[in-house]
């Protein structure tokens, strides 16, 4: 992938793809949310407490490209002391009253998750959880309002802040069929297409292959694979993209993280990862991989459990609309997030460098004849936009 690299070690490792290693819309409101909670207050009252957190603004499923600041901000609320199935009131300050802002039931793990709007008359909220006669204290959402870091992909070019990755056929890293390249990257409509297409300066073939074994012989191909690698990076907070993947398996769209140098105590994150319709488990993944004292690679992760369940109805699919996903990275935790609700979890090999975000489909050797013939090329995935929050 990228000449620099936070963890030292293998480069082949490092590139695997998430799935070889192992071998909804978010309009309801309810979904197991974080335990490590950076903005939170709480209140005890007999053996009931409450934690309430607000996060950026994480939520936004539509089928069109929409403005980044009209997404729905994430809440999560743990309850203690409370049976599962406990009624939570989400409230917003409205002068000197509180309205009702959502309601939502408590899981077995004593958790509720929301969504609501980020500002009332352009100002940031202040909202508050009850469950029964106990309350929270009151959290505003005020630091998450600007980001550090946006982009819309407004225009017909890519800004500077972002750079085409890899671009030589890569054996080592499962790629000997592929490459990145600039044909396969186009901007306009307000988002950033990204694609795997037939590579246009080659005639000949590729003999795909995995673990030895011959798979076939397929066209070369260029992927749309870009960074903001020695441009923008950051270290803990919230990084968001808004998504709409290929339909086609034989390529996976990711949106991931990387480390900005080779310094000890980095991580790749891959905040998603797409391997298309009809693959295990829904095809959607979360992985994270960091060197441990030994320098061994770890790989943390799995294919996301019943992920069907965070689309917004049955008539949607992950190719069809776009949706936010997400992960808050602290000095304890990664918590995924799709629209909001939590996805997945880890507390192992917590990053602990600056780290810049990457938007690929990628076309990896093994993974190519699951798309059966040349011919359905080219395939796209979408991102209409991209932002982070550094707390």
């Amino acid at each position: 992938m990228s000449g620099r690299r936070l963890i030292v070690g293998s480069m082949a490792a490092l590139l695997m793809p998430a799935s070889l290693l192992l071998a909804s819309q978010a309009n309801s409101e309810t979904q197991v949310s974080a335990s490590s909670l950076p903005t939170k207050a709480q209140v005890t009252k007999a053996k009931t407490r409450i934690s309430i957190q607000v996060l950026p603004q994480i939520s936004q499923y539509g089928k069109k490209v929409s403005n980044p600041n009209s997404a729905k901000a994430a809440v999560a609320v743990k309850v203690k002391g409370a049976r599962t199935g406990s009624k939570v009131l989400l409230q917003v300050k409205s002068g000197s009253a509180w309205k009702k802002a959502g309601k939502a039931f408590t899981d077995r793990k004593g958790l509720a998750e929301f969504t609501t709007a980020a500002t009332r008359s352009g100002k940031a909220v202040e909202l508050r959880a009850k469950v029964g006669k106990v309350t929270s204290k009151s959290v505003s959402n005020e630091k998450w309002l600007d980001p550090m870091y946006t982009d819309e992909f407004s225009g017909s070019t890519l800004s500077d802040q972002w750079k085409h990755r890899i671009p030589d056929y890569n054996t080592e890293g499962f790629r000997a069929c592929s490459k990145g390249g600039p044909e396969a990257v186009n901007v306009g409509g307000g988002s950033v297409r990204l694609s795997v297409i037939k590579d246009p300066y080659r005639s000949d073939l590729c003999t795909a292959k995995q673990d030895g074994r011959v798979l076939g012989k397929y066209a070369y191909r260029l992927n749309g694979h870009i960074a903001t690698e020695d441009k923008v990076s950051f270290k803990y907070g919230v990084a968001a993209a808004r998504m709409k993947f290929q339909q086609m398996r034989g390529q996976h769209a990711s949106f991931w993280l990387q480390p900005d140098s080779e310094e000890p105590g980095g991580a790749e994150i891959d905040v998603i990862e797409y391997f298309g319709k009809g693959a295990a488990k829904g095809g959607l993944t979360s992985f994270t991989y960091h060197r441990d004292s030994k320098n061994k690679l770890v790989k943390t992760g799995d294919w996301l459990k019943d992920s069907d369940r965070f689309l917004a109805n049955k008539r949607d699919a992950w190719y069809k609309a776009y949706h936010v996903f997400s992960v808050e990275w602290t000095p304890r935790a990664y918590i995924f997030r799709i629209d909001g609700k939590e996805s997945y979890r880890s507390t192992k090999g917590i990053s602990n460098q600056p780290e810049f975000p990457i938007l690929s489909l990628l076309s990896s050797d093994y993974e190519i004849p699951n798309i059966g013939s040349d011919k359905k090329l080219p395939q796209h995935s979408y991102v209409d936009w991209v932002r982070i929050w550094q707390s």
